[in-house]
Order: C-alpha cells, then sequence, then structure tokens
C-alpha cells in the first residue's frame, strides 16, 4: 500500500509540474504558496529516493518493486530539476511571438507581454505571485488595440491600445518603447521595453477583430 501511495503521489506530482505552464497564471495570488508546497513535495520526494536506495543495499535479492520506484524517483527528480518548470514548453503550440515586450519592477516583479501571429496576446505579471491576462489584438496603422481581453485574477482592467516609439534607453536588447495607454486621455501610459519586433510580417495577413 505504501508504494502503491509513493507511486501515485510521484506521479501526481510529475503531472502537475509537467503541466505548470496552465496553471500558474491562473492561481494569481495562490501560485506562490503552490510553488512552495510543490517544492516541499519535491525535496520528501528526494528523501524518499534516498531511503529507497539505503533499503535496497539491504535487500537481497533486491525487490523488483523497490528497483522500479527508485528509477521512477530518479527519472522525475532529474527532470524536474533540470526543467522545473515542465520538459514540455507548451507556448510554442500558441504560434510564434512576434513582439515581447517587457518591463522589471521592484521586489524581483517583472511584467512580460507577448503578441502572436494569430492576433493573440498575453501579458504575464510576477508579483507575489503570478497572473496572466489574454486577449486578441488588431493593429490600425502604428496603432496596437487589445480586444477581447480576459484579465484573469486581477480585476484591475487592462490597457485599450499601444504604440510603439524609438527607445529612450541606450541597450542592445531593447529595439524600441511599448507604451500601454487606458484610455484616450491617459497621457502618461505604461512604458514597456521591446526586445522582439515582427510585426511587419502581419501586413501580408488579413487581420480581424
Amino acid at each position: 500500500m505504501k508504494r502503491k501511495r509513493l507511486f501515485i503521489i510521484a506521479i501526481i506530482f510529475f503531472l502537475i509540474v509537467t503541466a505548470t505552464y496552465y496553471w500558474e497564471g491562473k492561481l494569481g495570488l495562490f501560485s506562490l504558496p503552490t510553488f512552495i508546497i510543490l517544492v516541499i513535495v519535491y525535496f520528501g520526494l528526494f528523501i524518499t529516493f534516498i531511503k529507497q536506495i539505503y533499503l535496497a543495499t539491504k535487500e537481497n535479492p533486491i525487490s523488483k518493486h523497490r528497483v522500479f520506484m527508485i528509477g521512477l524517483l530518479a527519472v522525475i527528480l532529474a527532470l524536474t530539476f533540470y526543467k522545473p518548470f515542465g520538459i514540455i514548453d507548451f507556448s510554442k503550440f500558441e504560434g510564434a511571438d512576434l513582439l515581447v515586450a517587457e518591463r522589471e519592477g521592484s521586489a524581483n516583479s517583472n511584467t512580460t507581454l507577448k503578441l502572436k501571429e494569430d492576433f493573440t496576446f498575453k501579458e504575464r505579471d510576477i508579483n507575489f505571485g503570478i497572473n496572466e491576462i489574454k486577449g486578441n489584438y488588431h493593429l490600425q496603422n502604428d496603432t496596437i488595440y487589445f480586444d477581447n481581453v480576459n484579465i484573469g485574477r486581477s480585476g484591475n482592467g487592462f490597457y485599450k491600445f499601444a504604440i510603439i516609439k524609438p527607445s529612450i534607453f541606450s541597450n542592445d536588447k531593447i529595439v524600441a518603447d511599448l507604451i500601454m495607454f487606458k484610455e484616450l486621455t491617459d497621457t502618461t501610459g505604461r512604458l514597456l521595453w521591446i526586445t522582439k519586433n515582427q510585426l511587419d510580417k502581419l501586413k501580408a495577413k488579413k487581420q480581424g477583430r
């Protein structure tokens, strides 16, 4: 029974880590405690792995079930250590990133905005938790408009449009500045640093809302 329970815990842990891409942005402030729990489980599995090896040295012959669990735990622990956010990059299945803009804030906060080739966007905000905002966008002249926005757990709304301007910063990684506005009367906006801009590829596509 203990071996079966250990097997189930190990498999569930690995599946949760593998699917991190899909759930981390939906938990908001709960993402941090969830990561802490996963770290605790990881070290628990590591201790169990060492214990299984120790018990195996006491057996003659070694139980096949113990050899299986040692192998399973070794694979799960190694893959999780190498790829702590999952071995599959699911973002690659959502299409290419045409524009990537980001900004680092205080207390290790970070915002990343990605515009996809299928006219969808995703903003990932890390600030005492992880929140994702998704939606569509369309281009009109030199302005990016955001449509059908799903603000997730933030509840703070999102920006109506954004414009691209030459960067005011001297940095080889920054190709331009993205200034996002909530309303036409918004004169300040929010500045993100564009690190990739291939929106010209959309000129050959039919744009729609």
